[in-house]
């Protein structure tokens, strides 16, 4: 909105008649009968007191009799309680003691409240219905002008016929505006609904991640966490020096897992400050450290790197890290004492490319070292979370038991190069 644009607020008067017309729909949604036996009433009341000697001055026929003007009167008022449900049975009776009246002479002004039907008519029943009515009421017109002819037609009929018509497009436009307005709510309650699902879906969708999240970050740490413990444990009796560096090593894995752990629960915290200590993801300029610490957690580690990991997005980045940091914990879970391990990164043209394997002995199970947490009954997170992270780039994830020789397990990952890299 600019600046020089003014908010005007509706007239008094507007909102006035806006909270009349508010509270008498409410009244008659809550008190359909109550609300057609007052209007009925009014109606009735009013086309009893022109018959009590009113009618007299516009009729060509002031001898009709007076129990015959009654009952035409009630004919003519009285059918408007059944207008809401029965419109057009309420208005033939109408307008066959309309034809009466004309017929007669008498002409009584009751006969106009044959409009109050036809409003509910026009905003109720399909138009073809609309037009047979408005026919219909221009019969005692007919036989009126022709009984009784006074002045042209045009003075007896069209004045009539144009009130019928203007009465008819009333109620159309209120019928249309009812329409439209029933279809913005019901497009905001679908709306609505969709914000709920979206809301709900992505709901899960980060529940998803920071599951991923917390396994890899918890997985590793605990598994270095547990290789230095046991090695230290052995250390401690022959060399207090390297039980030592197993537990300076334990207490600096400890902090960074545990700072990792509390930036992503501050994420999640409603109350979270803007200014909310945050890091970096990783990358694959890490590799060397992760390496480093899982080496530090006694599995011997080969390294190969071919390229430059600049050509890799950071998305790309992340998932590398993570695929090659599960692939390295599992061979500390399940690969066994003797085991070592080999990560290849290459960088090509057509993307990146990594292949982690180790020398772990089969399990129990007979599936390979790594099985137990990849092949197994699918309880685990690691090899899904592998899988999700692939399938975000449109990659490509294998993972199974080498064959013996020399046995162990294979994770191989290739990365499609992202189109808006360089």
């Amino acid at each position: 909105m600019h600046e020089d644009e003014e908010v005007t607020e509706p007239h008094p008067l507007t909102q006035l008649l806006q909270r009349s017309a508010q509270r008498v729909r409410a009244f008659d949604r809550r008190r359909p009968l109550v609300w057609d036996l007052l209007v009925t009433g009014f109606f009735v009341s009013a086309a009893l007191i022109d018959a009590s000697g009113g009618w007299r001055n516009v009729a060509p026929n002031k001898d009709v009799p007076v129990p015959l003007v009654l009952a035409l009167t009630i004919g003519l008022s009285l059918p408007l309680l059944w207008r809401r449900h029965h419109p057009m049975a309420a208005l033939t009776v109408m307008v066959a003691t309309g034809l009466v009246s004309s017929w007669t002479g008498a002409m009584l002004q009751a006969s106009l409240i044959q409009m109050v039907v036809l409003f509910s008519i026009a905003m109720r029943l399909p138009l073809i219905t609309l037009g047979r009515a408005g026919l219909m009421m221009t019969a005692p017109l007919v036989v009126g002008a022709v009984r009784y002819p006074e002045g042209s037609w045009n003075q007896q009929i069209i004045p009539y016929v144009w009130a019928y018509s203007l009465v008819a497009l009333l109620g159309i436009a209120v019928r249309s505006r009812q329409d439209y307005t029933r279809a913005l709510v019901e497009r905001a309650r679908q709306l609505e609904v969709e914000r709920d699902q979206q809301a709900q879906l992505a709901a899960a969708a980060e529940r998803t991640r920071i599951a991923r999240e917390m396994h890899d970050i918890i997985g590793h740490n605990l598994s270095v966490i547990t290789g230095l413990a046991d090695g230290g444990s052995y250390a401690a009796a022959t060399s207090p020096e390297r039980a030592g560096q197993a537990l300076d090593a334990i207490r600096t894995t400890s902090r960074q897992a545990l700072a990792e752990l509390r930036r992503l629960l501050d994420v999640l915290r409603d109350d979270a400050p803007a200014t909310a200590e945050l890091a970096p993801q990783p990358a694959l300029t890490d590799l060397d450290q992760l390496i480093d610490g899982v080496r530090a957690a006694g599995l011997p580690v080969r390294h190969t790197l071919r390229g430059h990991p600049e050509s890799v997005g950071a998305g790309r980045q992340l998932s590398v890290y993570r695929v090659v940091q599960e692939a390295l914990t599992n061979t500390l879970k399940h690969a066994g004492p003797d085991a070592t391990a080999t990560v290849d990164v290459t960088y090509g043209p057509d993307g990146v490319t990594v292949e982690v394997t180790d020398t772990g002995e089969p399990s129990a199970s007979g599936s390979g070292s790594g099985s137990g947490s990849y092949s197994g009954s699918g309880r685990g997170r690691g090899l899904t979370g592998m899988r999700e992270r692939t399938s975000l780039y449109g990659g490509t994830l294998e993972a199974g038991p080498r064959p013996h020789p020399p046995g162990g397990w294979r994770v191989h990952l290739h990365l499609p190069k992202d189109d808006d890299t360089p």
